[in-house]
Order: C-alpha cells, then sequence, then structure tokens
C-alpha cells in the first residue's frame, strides 16, 4: 500500500485517479492547484506524486524542477501526466527529473502499470 498526492485541477481526472487508487488500497490526497504541492510533499513524504503538467497557478515542470533540487525530496517519484503528450513535452518532463511521463487522456491499465513501475523501483 502506497501514500500516492494527486496534484490535479480537472475534477472529472481526480475522481477518476481517487477511484482507481482507492480501489487498489493506496492512501491518497488531492491537491487541485501546484502552489502548496512542495510543502505538501516535504510533509507527508508520498512514495509517488501524480503530477499534472499544466496547473492554474505553478505548472508541474516548476514543480518538478524545484523537487528535484531539494536533495531532501530526491527519491520521491514522480509521474507527470499532461493532455499535450508530445515528444517534447514528455522530453521536457524527463529531463527536469520527473521518473514518468503519461498522456490524457490515459488507459487505466497503462497508468497502473506506470504507477506499478514506479513504486517498485
Amino acid at each position: 500500500m502506497a501514500n500516492i498526492l494527486i496534484v490535479e485541477d480537472e475534477d472529472n481526472i481526480a475522481v477518476a485517479l481517487e477511484f482507481l487508487l482507492g480501489r487498489a488500497g493506496h492512501h491518497h490526497k488531492r491537491l487541485a492547484s501546484g502552489a502548496g504541492a512542495l510543502d505538501e510533499i516535504r510533509v507527508s513524504r508520498p512514495d509517488l506524486v501524480l503530477l499534472d503538467v499544466m496547473l492554474p497557478d505553478v505548472s508541474g515542470y516548476q514543480i518538478v524542477e524545484k523537487l528535484r533540487a531539494d536533495p531532501a525530496l530526491h527519491d520521491v517519484r514522480v509521474l507527470m501526466m499532461t493532455a499535450r503528450g508530445s515528444v517534447v513535452e514528455r522530453k521536457r518532463g524527463l529531463e527536469l527529473g520527473a521518473d514518468g511521463f503519461i498522456a490524457k487522456p490515459f488507459e487505466l491499465a497503462e497508468l497502473r502499470a506506470e504507477m506499478d513501475r514506479l513504486l517498485a523501483s
């Protein structure tokens, strides 16, 4: 059972993620904006962060960049999610330190496999 933080502003996607995580037995918390994400990560030390790229205040790219700049948060795994799933977006996310990248809309099986991969590493 993992502790997972969802940082996603779109309610319909967040509800689907929460349902999936709950069914899998994972503990989870959701933030609807990126503003307090780093503080929440520092406090709750999640095993995995499901991080949307396009957030209303702070982008997922900025969050992952700051997270990787903090040695205390180095081991937190991040799976970035975006509706703009281009090769350029994926490359940028991985270069900034994301552990995985998935395009929305995603198949639940694809998301589950990627989460399992990251939680096992």
